[in-house]
């Protein structure tokens, strides 16, 4: 993570720098808490980056599950209006920050129109001069950029760039830490549905069973699959049916003297 004992920032508000830096961090950190709403998150993000950091404008941009990049916060309209450019042109420094996972910084964007046609064009209309891109990046997986822009030419400040990778970092643990969740439960709720299927399943085949005059179980699952196929239902379906007496059992097995005359 990044270090940030020796960042000194002159926001010009009330309290110091360092309190409103410790604020800052403590209020994203007390998202990571049940209820976790990522778009509340990163929209303080952006916010604070505004806040506390020399720029004018911050924007988040995420990589979904697909690999696509989506506008997740920003701190303005013209802001977002120009990460959505960014994403639809797939030109600017956000877009080279995802897909190189290193910072990208450019102190006029007005030297950057060879490198940049669209997204520097369209900067300038905004107002913005500069443009540095941040990764939110832990080891080698990349989840999304933080992008800081300014109204005036000039490099952002070294202070401002620790911070901005620091708000950065933790931005990326909270995005992670949400996405494991998620991937949790899905996977929970689909153990807990392929369990509870099993479970239906052996209640059928010890329906059939007693219906057959105790019929091996390995026969009763031939005969319940051998209908399902037949008739072209689903496996788990059909044995709930016959669980809860919507089918009746005594069918299966009919169908099987049948099938086998």
């Amino acid at each position: 993570m990044t270090d940030i004992n020796n960042t000194t920032l002159d926001t010009g508000s009330t309290g110091s720098s360092a309190d409103r830096v410790s604020r800052a961090f403590v209020e994203l950190a007390d998202t990571l808490v049940d209820d976790f709403d990522t778009m509340e998150f990163l929209g303080m993000l952006a916010e604070r980056c505004v806040d506390l950091l020399e720029v004018a404008a911050a924007g988040v941009i995420l990589v979904d599950s697909r690999g696509n990049l989506r506008v997740a916060a920003a701190s303005s309209e013209r802001a977002e209006l120009l990460e959505l450019l960014a994403i639809q042109s797939q030109d600017g420094p956000c877009i080279e920050c995802v897909h190189d996972g290193q910072a990208v910084s450019s102190p006029d964007l007005t030297r950057e129109t060879a490198r940049w046609p669209v997204f520097a064009e369209a900067a300038r209309a905004a107002g913005f001069r500069t443009a540095h891109a941040l990764p939110l990046r832990l080891r080698r997986q990349i989840v999304g950029v933080l992008t800081l822009m300014g109204h005036s030419p000039g490099e952002i400040g070294a202070d401002s760039i620790r911070l901005g990778q620091a708000l950065a970092d933790v931005a990326t643990i909270g995005i992670i830490q949400q996405r494991t969740i998620e991937r949790g439960t899905i996977l929970s709720e689909q153990l807990q549905t392929a369990l509870n299927s099993r479970v239906i399943l052996e209640q059928a085949k010890g329906v059939l069973s007693e219906l057959g005059g105790n019929l091996p179980m390995n026969e009763a699952f031939e005969l319940l699959r051998r209908y399902a196929r037949a008739h072209g239902r689903p496996l788990t379906e059909l044995a709930r049916a016959i669980v809860e007496r919507v089918t009746d059992g005594n069918a299966i097995l009919d169908y099987s003297d049948s099938a086998t005359k």
